[in-house]
């Protein structure tokens, strides 16, 4: 059990989990790991691409980033060198209540100087939701200027994790999550009565850094499944995300690590 407890638990060499106290810990670690993985790669190949999470739990590290929470943080991000994509886009207009679109311009798009050509959203206002997928599969060759066999590069993907162990629109016992080739597919979700839009898992693995933000009390037994139990990911398909050449983080709250089998030789003290 990690009830009361935060730190850093290695599981192997590319993959870490951090747990933080509680929602507000969790936001801020998402920005912290955000601003200092941007820095850093604006300054090592002069742009810095990432993948978007839609979900309330990425909204407070949205907040953080554009400065509403806490000081200002905008001056302290190369802003114009920074290019925001989707890992997912439900099947509305951009100015539908449930468009993650919409979610990120209100917390961080419209309160920091990006400019307009670096938001690459998914057009989810297309009739077709496959062609929407199409086109978003045509923009990522177009920018990242890959061949058909070499899958695009983020510098981070940011994830959440439902419930029932689903991530990006990566939904159990849908065909989604069997694609192989192409980079962007949709999918009718019964769930939600309503088309999906996502990146693939092949997509979301080659990413060069890939954080999980997991909380609540009601994800610990997906979460437990997902680190430490079989590898089911007909049934939890955030287990296809794994980086092989990059690195994975899991950012966890208490209550979402409350199950975690903890290793108490493999934990080292948090921030």
């Amino acid at each position: 059990m990690i009830v009361g407890q935060t730190g850093t638990i290695m599981t192997r060499s590319n993959v870490e989990i951090k747990v933080v106290a509680g929602p507000d810990e969790l936001s801020e670690a998402g920005a912290a790991e955000f601003r200092s993985l941007a820095r850093r790669t604006v300054q090592e190949k002069g742009s810095f691409t990432v993948a978007l999470s839609g979900g309330s739990t990425p909204r407070g590290l949205y907040e953080r980033l554009s400065g509403e929470s806490g000081a200002s943080l905008q001056t302290k991000l190369p802003w114009k060198k920074i290019h925001f994509f989707w890992g997912d886009e439900r099947h509305v207009p951009p100015h539908h209540p449930d468009s993650n679109y919409r979610m990120a311009v209100e917390s961080l798009i419209s309160k920091v100087p990006l400019p307009r050509q670096n938001v690459h959203r998914i057009k989810g206002e297309l009739p077709d939701a496959a062609k929407a997928a199409e086109e978003y599969e045509l923009e990522l060759r177009s920018f990242f200027e890959s061949s058909a066999e070499q899958l695009p590069r983020f510098d981070l993907v940011l994830l959440g994790l439902g419930s029932d162990g689903h991530t990006a629109s990566l939904f159990p016992g849908t065909g989604a999550i069997q694609e192989q080739t192409r980079w962007v597919v949709s999918e009718w979700v019964e769930k939600s009565n309503a088309f999906r839009i996502t990146l693939t898992a092949p997509v979301l693995s080659n990413a060069s850094r890939v954080i999980f933000l997991v909380g609540g009390k009601e994800k610990a037994q997906t979460l437990q499944e997902i680190l430490q139990g079989d590898y089911r990911p007909e049934l939890f398909p955030a287990q296809l995300v794994r980086p092989i050449h990059g690195e994975l983080l899991w950012l966890v709250d208490r209550a979402a690590a409350s199950l975690l089998r903890l290793d108490h030789g493999n934990q080292s003290t948090g921030r």
